[in-house]
């Protein structure tokens, strides 16, 4: 079984803001993959399915971004899943607009979401897939831009990479990582 968690906000205020492109991915996921994220399990809305031959648990923590630990915590725990079986896509402000970056480890960075999971399951040897949002504009506070909504040139280029992620995702399930790092790192 494999956890595929989408790390964003809760609630309409956040819908199709930067910081909620995890979400965003799950949910062109999802509909590929015709799975229904409708369940409230674990701090989070989760919705079960396949990816080939593997079960998939999509999950998009309900906890705010900064606590997206407690939930990610609950789920690996409940399921017993092997850490390398956790893939969680989200944000970065390190990476150019549409670019994906897959790692199978590293460190969290500047973001609060992959801080809280690393911090509560005391590892950071899982899969992930980093979306590039760029760099705020200097005169804009970080945490205004993360919580912005996608201009309409970014929309296009966004939604591209969501579906690249998705892509990746289940690259990495059918054929592993190293494949889907070869395929997706651009």
């Amino acid at each position: 079984m494999f956890v595929v968690a989408g790390l964003g906000n809760p609630g309409i205020k956040y819908a199709d803001t930067r910081h909620n492109i995890g979400f965003i991915t799950l949910d062109y996921l999802a509909q590929q993959l015709n799975i229904n994220i409708n369940k409230i399990k674990h701090k989070a809305l989760v919705g079960e399915g396949y990816i080939g031959v593997e079960k998939v648990l999509l999950v998009k923590p309900q906890t705010y971004m900064n606590l997206s630990g407690e939930s990610i915590l609950d789920v690996v725990e409940y399921y017993k899943i092997p850490i390398e079986n956790l893939i969680v896509i989200y944000d970065d402000v390190d990476l150019p607009k549409g670019v994906l970056r897959i790692r199978q480890k590293g460190s969290a960075g500047s973001h609060n979401g992959m801080k809280s999971i690393i911090y509560l399951l005391q590892r950071d040897d899982f899969p992930r897939i980093r979306i590039g949002i760029g760099k705020q504009p200097e005169y804009m506070d970080l945490a205004d831009y993360v919580t912005g909504k996608f201009t309409k040139d970014e929309i296009p280029i966004m939604a591209e990479a969501a579906k690249k992620a998705a892509e990746a995702v289940q690259e990495i399930i059918v054929k592993g990582i190293a494949s889907a790092m070869n395929k997706f790192n651009g």
